[in-house]
C-alpha cells in the first residue's frame, strides 16, 4: 500500500498547556515484559456460531488475515463459550451443528455437532483451542470428540474441558445435586484431565481453569491442586469482562488508570501459571458481558482493546482471545455480515504495535489518563505507543489534546501512524468510521481501503514532540 507523508505541523490539534516527557531506554528496562508471543491478539468464536462465522460470514477470514499480514502469524482462535457446555458430539451427523432456536439471534439451549465441525476447525491456518462439554457429565462423549480433534487437527493448541464452571449449579448433571464449589471443580478438572488425556495418550494439551474472574474459583488455587495432572496442562486460562450489562460506563472502560486497576487481580493468576512453567491466557474476554451493551460497538471500546492488550501482555499473559458471539446479535463483535465494527480497529492497531516485537515496557506510571509504551525487538526500541484516554464526545466542545516529548532518540526524524475517530462514542453503523493511518476497512469484506498517511516529525537534540488528541492513540516508529 502507498503512504503519503505529512508534515509535523499536521500532527494534531493544539497542545494542552501540560506536556509530558518520557525518556526511551535504549535497552529493555527492568519493568519490561517477558518474551511476547508471535500473535498476542486472538479471537474466540462462540461454539454454536463457529460454522456460521467460517462458512457464511465473508469478513471472517479476511479480518483475521489482516492481522496475520502484520505479524506473519495467523491469530490464535478459540472455539467455545456457553454453548460448548450445551453441545453433544454426534459421530453420525452430516452437519457441523444442529439446533433450533425460538427466534433469530438467540443461542440454542441444546445442540449437537458432527465430524465436519472438527474438519472446519482443522482447516484454519492458525492454532486452535477447542472447548468441549463437561457440564453434561458425559465424559465418554467428550473423549470421543477429543480423540477426533487430536486425530484431525494438526493446528490443535489445546482443549478446554468445560466453560466458566463458576456458573455451574447443583442441578447441572456434573454436580449430581451437590453445591458446585471451588473444591468440587478442582477435583472435577483434575479427574477429567486424567481420564481424557489418558485416552488420548497425550500431555500438554489442556487449557485449564477457564474461570470467569478470579473468585470464588481461581488459578492460584487450581494450580496448587493439579498434582500429577499438571503434565496434561498446556496453559492456564482466565475469562474477563470488565463491565456487566446494566452498568455500562465507556469513560471508565477506556480510562488508562482504570484498566490498570481492573486487571490488577489477574497478576496473581498469571504468576500462578508462570510459576508452574505454563503460559497464561485470557481465553475469553471482551468489553462487557451478555454480548456487550451500547458501549461495546464504540471507538472507546477500540481504545480499551488497545490499552488492555498492552497492559495484560506487560503483566505476562501470553495471548487474549476476544469473544465473538451470536452473528447478528453481538454488540462487542469485531465484524458481522455487514459492518466492520470500531473495536476491530483497536485490535488491528494493537497487533500493529506488537508485530514481531520481543518485549514491551511501560514508560508512564499507569495512574493517569496518559499512556506511553516502549516496544523492543532484539533488545532495541523500535516503536513507542502513545495513548490519550481522556473521554471525548460530541458535547464536549473543542477537542483537547496532550503533548508527549520523547527523548533518547537517535535518528534525525521519526514517523507515526494515528488511530482516531470523531469521538469516543463513534460507531461504524452510525457512519463515524475510525481510521488507522487514514485507512478504513470495507464493511462486509474487511479489505483495507484508502491511502495511508504516515506522519513525520523531526528529532532535535534526541527529542521529538507529538500531539495526541483526547480519545486517540499514536504509534511512533523509531
Amino acid at each position: 500500500m502507498t503512504f503519503l507523508p505529512i508534515s509535523a505541523s499536521l500532527l494534531g490539534l493544539a497542545a494542552s498547556t501540560l506536556g509530558l516527557s518520557f525518556d526511551v531506554p535504549t535497552s529493555p528496562p527492568s519493568n519490561s515484559s517477558a518474551q511476547l508471543s508471535a500473535a498476542p491478539v486472538g479471537v474466540s468464536l462462540e461454539f454454536f456460531a463457529f460454522p456460521e462465522y467460517i462458512q457464511d460470514v465473508e469478513s471472517t477470514i479476511t479480518c483475521l488475515q489482516n492481522l496475520k499480514d502484520l505479524t506473519g502469524t495467523w491469530p490464535p482462535m478459540r472455539i467455545g463459550g456457553t454453548t460448548q457446555d450445551r453441545a453433544t458430539y454426534d459421530s453420525l451427523s452430516t452437519e457441523p451443528v444442529t439446533y433450533t432456536v425460538a427466534n433469530t439471534g438467540a443461542a440454542p439451549e441444546t445442540l449437537t455437532y458432527g465430524p465436519s465441525f472438527i474438519d472446519l476447525a482443522a482447516n484454519y491456518a492458525g492454532e486452535v483451542i477447542i472447548g468441549l462439554n463437561r457440564r453434561l457429565d458425559d465424559i465418554s462423549n467428550t473423549i470421543s470428540a477429543a480423540l477426533l480433534a487430536q486425530t484431525k487437527m494438526d493446528n490443535l493448541y489445546s482443549i478446554e474441558l468445560g466453560n466458566e464452571p463458576n456458573f455451574f449449579v447443583d442441578s447441572d448433571p456434573i454436580a449430581n445435586g451437590a453445591s458446585w464449589t471451588a473444591a468440587a471443580d478442582e477435583s472435577s478438572q483434575v479427574n477429567w484431565q486424567d481420564a481424557v488425556c489418558g485416552n488420548l495418550s497425550a500431555a500438554d494439551i489442556i487449557s485449564a481453569g477457564v474461570y470467569f474472574g478470579t473468585s470464588p474459583m481461581s488459578l492460584v488455587s487450581l494450580t496448587a491442586k493439579e498434582g500429577d495432572a499438571e503434565r496434561y496442562v498446556k496453559d492456564y486460562c482466565s475469562h474477563n469482562y470488565p463491565q456487566s450489562s446494566g452498568s455500562y460506563n465507556l469513560a471508565a472502560l477506556m480510562g488508562h488508570s482504570n484498566i490498570a486497576t481492573q486487571i490488577e487481580p489477574y497478576a496473581a493468576e498469571i504468576s500462578a501459571a508462570v510459576g508452574k512453567g505454563k503460559p497464561h491466557i485470557f481465553g475469553e474476554t471482551n468489553s462487557a458481558t451478555q454480548g456487550g451493551g451500547g458501549i461495546s460497538p464504540t471507538f472507546g471500546a477500540a481504545l480499551w482493546i488497545l490499552d488492555y492488550v498492552m497492559q495484560t501482555v506487560l503483566m505476562g499473559t501470553d495471548a487474549l482471545y476476544f469473544h465473538q458471539g451470536t452473528v447478528g446479535n453481538c454488540q462487542y463483535c469485531w465484524w458481522g455480515r455487514y459492518n466492520i465494527g470500531s473495536p476491530y480497529y483497536g485490535a488491528y492497531f494493537a497487533t500493529m504495535a506488537l508485530a514481531n516485537a520481543d518485549q514491551i515496557a511501560s514508560l508512564d506510571s499507569q495512574d493517569t489518563a496518559y499512556a506511553a509504551y516502549a516496544i523492543y525487538k532484539t533488545g532495541v526500541p523500535v516503536r513507542v505507543l502513545l495513548y490519550n484516554s481522556d473521554y471525548y464526545i460530541s458535547t464536549s466542545g473543542t477537542r483537547p489534546s496532550q503533548t508527549y516529548t520523547l527523548s533518547g532518540l537517535s535518528s534525525a526524524s521519526v514517523t507515526a501512524k494515528r488511530l482516531t475517530a470523531p469521538y469516543a462514542t463513534s460507531r461504524v453503523d452510525w457512519g463515524e468510521n475510525p481510521t488507522v493511518a487514514g485507512q478504513t476497512f470495507v464493511n462486509g469484506t474487511c479489505t483495507i481501503q484508502g491511502t495511508g498517511t504516515v506522519e513525520t516529525v523531526t528529532v532535535s537534540g534526541g527529542k521529538a514532540t507529538f500531539t495526541v488528541a483526547a480519545s486517540e492513540a499514536l504509534l511512533v516508529y523509531l
